[in-house]
């Protein structure tokens, strides 16, 4: 067996993955990056053969170009404000053909086994059973990928299935004609509840929700949702720091009052009462939803209490026959190519010093397991130059104990703020953390 060896291997070449390699081709370090797919982009890549892609046909992203573009590699002009996941798909590619690192990245390749032989090398094993060794190892697997499926009393006859699989109106399943009933209110719980709850597509449509949320709108008036929010990658300026504390002070009160002129509050619109503030929870971002709904498209209903073959009854004991169930419900982060009794997360709770390093085990480092108030792309960049400065002896790490200890304070902080739930427990506000990762540089 040959045994290949490079100072730094990264898995995964979606959005954090080329991330990286961008900064690392740059400082001039020597990495390889493993993909599984045959293609870079990830969770972008409609039909990714790797099936890990949520990506369904008629996603488009749902914060603004301006706000989801790498400051270096601007989106083209044409792009439409909120880009189609095809457009995206081609910016990646285009962005790893003009930093010139594509032939850093093995393609087809799924890394099945990863072990820490000793202090300071990690050794991996291939589909195929080649083996790389590294000083340094970065995942970059995402964390949208690993459905994670609700429990519910008694069983169902009908079809069901999670939104990962969604393609469209009729993959994996024929919802045209059918009773369908959605779980969920994240994103993709509304995208997929107002495409399929459109005429001439499904018979009937419900929207099941356990957990209410706000929803906003990608639009107020004629500006994009995020036109107010500096870019993560932008250095804060005095008038940045002075409207920060304006927004400390009375953004909470500015923003929902801006959310009810544009869309109302969820339970004028027909959704369940929120019990937290806006700021407390991630939001839902959605256009159409209110219109669905309004229309008598969407019929929205209480969390799910029991099955009962096609059945389906809901907690304010109501029931509907339905044929189809697709459930919107989140994910697990999990790493399929280390050992339970390694790491093994629970309940989405993974501490991490600056939320890249683990305080625990030397050389593993982590790129874009965060959950961010906007875009991933500029936050995985900083990252990214947080990890070259490492590795260039330009950045030293504090103790395992202070870095154990501040990760348990930010991690603590942001489940005091947020709602309870395993989608808070990355959480992360985006320019605050980017501002911090720079002063940590210095």
């Amino acid at each position: 067996m040959i045994i290949k060896k490079h100072d730094i291997c990264i898995i995964g070449a979606g959005t954090s993955g080329i991330s990286a390699c961008k900064n690392f081709q740059e400082a001039g370090l020597d990495f390889i990056c493993f993909e599984a797919s045959d293609r870079i982009g990830g969770n972008w890549v409609f039909r990714n053969k790797n099936g890990m892609s949520s990506a369904y046909e008629s996603l488009h992203i749902n914060t603004s170009k301006e706000k989801m573009q790498f400051y270096d590699f601007p989106m083209p002009d044409h792009y439409p404000d909120f880009p189609h996941h095809s457009h995206i798909a081609e910016y990646f590619e285009d962005y790893v053909k003009h930093f010139g690192f594509k032939d850093k990245i093995l393609f087809n390749t799924v890394i099945k086994q990863v072990t820490k032989i000793d202090e300071d090398r990690w050794e991996l094993i291939s589909h195929n059973e080649e083996k790389y060794l590294c000083n340094h190892l970065i995942v970059a697997n995402g964390h949208h990928w690993d459905p994670k499926m609700p429990r519910f009393e008694g069983s169902f006859d009908g079809e069901a299935f999670h939104s990962h699989h969604y393609l469209n109106p009729e993959e994996p399943v024929n919802c045209k004609n059918k009773n369908i009933l959605i779980v969920g209110a994240g994103n993709s719980a509304m995208d997929i509840a107002s495409e399929l709850s459109r005429k001439n597509i499904s018979n009937k449509v419900f929207l099941s929700i356990r957990s209410p949320v706000w929803v906003t709108p990608k639009y107020f008036g004629s500006m994009t949702l995020d036109h107010f929010q500096r870019h993560p990658s932008q250095k804060k300026g005095w008038i940045d720091a002075v409207k920060e504390v304006i927004f400390d002070l009375f953004g909470e009160a500015l923003l929902t009052k801006k959310i009810v002129q544009a869309i109302g509050r969820p339970e004028d619109i027909g959704l369940p009462k929120p019990q937290h503030k806006f700021t407390q929870a991630h939001p839902t971002i959605s256009s159409e939803i209110q219109l669905r709904i309004g229309s008598g498209d969407l019929i929205v209903k209480k969390n799910v209490s029991s099955l009962d073959g096609k059945a389906v009854y809901f907690e304010d004991n109501s029931q509907e026959n339905i044929d189809v169930i697709i459930y919107a419900t989140g994910y697990k982060i999990s790493f399929p190519f280390f050992k339970k009794s390694f790491i093994n997360v629970i309940d989405n709770h993974i501490p991490l010093y600056k939320r890249i390093f683990h305080p625990e085990i030397t050389n593993l480092y982590f790129i874009g397991l965060i959950q961010p108030l906007c875009a991933l792309m500029p936050v995985v960049d900083e990252q990214s130059k947080m990890l070259t400065k490492y590795f260039q002896g330009k950045f030293k790490l504090p103790s395992k104990e202070h870095m154990r200890s501040d990760a348990e304070v930010a991690n603590n902080k942001m489940l005091e703020h947020y709602v309870k739930s395993s989608r808070h427990t990355i959480q992360i506000n985006c320019t605050k953390y980017t501002d911090d990762l720079r002063e940590q540089l210095g």
